[in-house]
């Protein structure tokens, strides 16, 4: 089992950035990716960005390449979301995961953190 908790988010104006970071413990030497999805209300879970946990090769939703950046901390076995010039549509309720494969479907992802509420207001 691997358990994960997040931590950031928060409300923050347009144009602002947030960091938000995810902690792994438990049996992460099965993890192969780490990623981070979104649900806005009404809507479904999206995929945001992925990282390889064992050569950081990394892979980003269109609609935020650019403006997001993940990167990991296998020493401390944490990953980061750095979100920079946030626009009001990147408001939802974002979520760390893990896998045993490469895929950017939640339905691949077995571990989830619990969400942590992001608010761009414009």
């Amino acid at each position: 089992q691997v358990q994960l908790v997040e931590s950031g988010g928060g409300l923050v104006q347009a144009g602002g950035s947030l960091r938000l970071s995810c902690a792994a413990s438990g049996r992460t030497s099965s993890l192969f990716a780490m990623g981070w999805f979104r649900q806005a209300p009404g809507k479904g879970r999206e995929f945001v960005a992925r990282i390889s946990w064992s050569d950081g090769i990394t892979d980003y939703a269109d609609s935020v390449k650019g403006r997001f950046t993940i990167s990991r901390d296998n020493a401390k076995n944490t990953q980061l979301l750095q979100m920079n010039i946030l626009k009001p549509e990147d408001t939802a309720v974002y979520y760390c995961a893990a896998s045993r494969t490469w895929s950017t479907w939640s339905e691949n992802y077995e571990y989830w953190g619990q969400g942590t509420q992001v608010t761009v207001s414009s």
